[in-house]
């Protein structure tokens, strides 16, 4: 792996701590103001989220610990390094809004059956200020790659739309007495935020059972390293991903009869070349003779 491709990623995750910092910093105050205002107004739905973003202030600072760890270079222990310790904060976040808004449903569903009058104008003037907030945390997550930084940019874009529906609602309030409308609209939200739950789980769970990346094509990949001169058959090919940006490839390699270890260098940092424009950072290989018998072809898929 070349020095570049390693001060790249060295950044990226640098920058993924510093996000996922701003975010919660921005969460936790906000969440404070959140339960001052919701009890003034007497909104379900800023009530809840308040709970909310209380519970997600935990989550975050879990998934900034985890980042960090993640940065943490190889050693005795983990061989390939922390990398996939993101991962575990992507999942503690999810399973936190998914709690969470299991609980806004059960909330709302009571209040649906006997709804209270909330304080439409201070709803509004809230609203605003929750757009601004959260507005300004995503627009620094928005060239986020990581898992981790994908859960809480997830977490962030649900409190927007939630706050812009908070401000439609809070305006109908103002001129027609709808106060039904308060815990359907938090219904809406938590219903929303489930769905999309569910899919950063399964995509983290993809990347932890060890599928092969989607962004590669594992076809075209074999075709381009065949084409090097001097590379007769490769098999026994597994590819799969760290934590969702870092791929991991190993293949065995048919050179020709005579093949010189000089040969054999010109042909890895050829392979190595083809697997960075595949975004395969670290690939391993095994070169084998044409009347070698591999042990391992029988586990290719």
């Amino acid at each position: 792996m070349s020095h570049n491709h390693n001060q790249h990623h060295s950044h990226q995750h640098n920058n993924a701590t510093k996000n996922i910092t701003v975010a919660f910093v921005l969460n936790l105050g906000f969440s404070i103001i959140e339960l001052i205002g919701g009890l003034l107004t007497n909104s379900i739905a800023i009530l809840s989220d308040a709970l909310h973003d209380f519970g997600d202030s935990i989550s975050l600072g879990v998934a900034w610990y985890l980042q960090k760890v993640s940065e943490r270079k190889p050693d005795a222990k983990y061989s390939y390094g922390y990398k996939r310790f993101s991962l575990l904060g992507a999942l503690f976040i999810s399973l936190v809004l998914l709690i969470g808004s299991v609980f806004i449903v059960k909330e709302s569903v009571e209040r649906v059956l006997s709804p209270s009058e909330p304080h439409a104008q201070g709803m509004l003037w809230l609203a605003i200020f929750g757009v601004i907030i959260n507005g300004a945390a995503i627009l620094r997550l928005k060239k986020g790659t990581s898992m981790n930084e994908q859960a809480v940019a997830l977490h962030l874009l649900e409190d927007v739309l939630g706050w812009i529906a908070v401000l439609i609602v809070s305006i109908i309030m103002l001129f027609v007495h709808v106060p039904v409308l308060d815990p359907l609209l938090s219904i809406g939200i938590s219903i929303w935020v489930l769905f999309n739950v569910y899919r950063n789980i399964k995509s983290t769970f993809k990347i932890l059972l060890q599928e092969v990346p989607q962004d590669v094509d594992t076809k075209l990949l074999k075709e381009n390293l065949l084409q090097i001169q001097g590379i007769c058959d490769i098999h026994d090919i597994h590819l799969w991903s760290l934590d969702g940006e870092t791929h991991i490839l190993t293949l065995h390699v048919v050179t020709d009869e005579n093949i010189t270890v000089e040969k054999q260098c010109k042909l890895k940092a050829e392979i190595h070349k083809i697997c960075k424009e595949f975004h395969i950072l670290h690939a391993t290989i095994e070169f084998e003779m044409p009347t070698e018998i591999c042990e391992h072809c029988s586990l290719e898929y």
